[in-house]
């Protein structure tokens, strides 16, 4: 799947969990915060946000977790893993020039940013840009795709 219009903010549906995404429009150092130590991973314009919904829910909160993140660069926090906060974080996000999604993962406890924890139905895509657009791969049958038009900046 190829989304032309880059700057939309793409959401792919299953039946009970969703994933948002957008492209970077521009270069920005990314701090991640975890338990011990902090990473500043370079983002370049053309890499890809993706928020992830594993556990479904409004997708508001996701689009102003997107704008947090994309528009104010706002640091990213990993918990330990085991930590027992994990199964309450109901938005994940990751930014990278590809991402893959994964239900083999515990939400929030992940600094590598070419994966983001996903509900089972979204596991195994991988997101990237080209110069197409948005590319989605594989696109299941079971998804669906709705392009946003957020009244907010994305």
């Amino acid at each position: 799947m190829n989304d032309s219009a880059c700057d939309d903010v793409l959401l792919v549906k299953g039946a009970h969990s969703f994933l948002l995404v957008a492209p970077v429009s521009e270069d920005f150092p990314l701090c991640i915060e975890a338990s011990l130590e902090e990473y500043i991973q370079g983002v370049h314009a053309g890499d890809v946000v993706v928020v992830s919904a594993p556990g479904g829910g409004p997708v508001e909160p996701a689009l102003m977790l997107l704008a947090l993140v994309r528009t104010y660069h706002l640091p990213l926090i990993v918990l330990p893993r085991n930590h027992p906060g994990s199964k309450r974080i109901p938005y994940v996000v990751s930014v990278a020039p590809e991402i893959q999604t994964s239900c083999s993962i515990v939400r929030g406890t992940h600094p590598e940013q070419h994966l983001v924890c996903s509900s089972d139905e979204l596991a195994g895509l991988t997101i990237r840009m080209t110069r197409d657009g948005i590319t989605i791969a594989p696109l299941p049958a079971t998804l669906t795709l709705e392009r946003l038009h957020p009244g907010m900046s994305c």
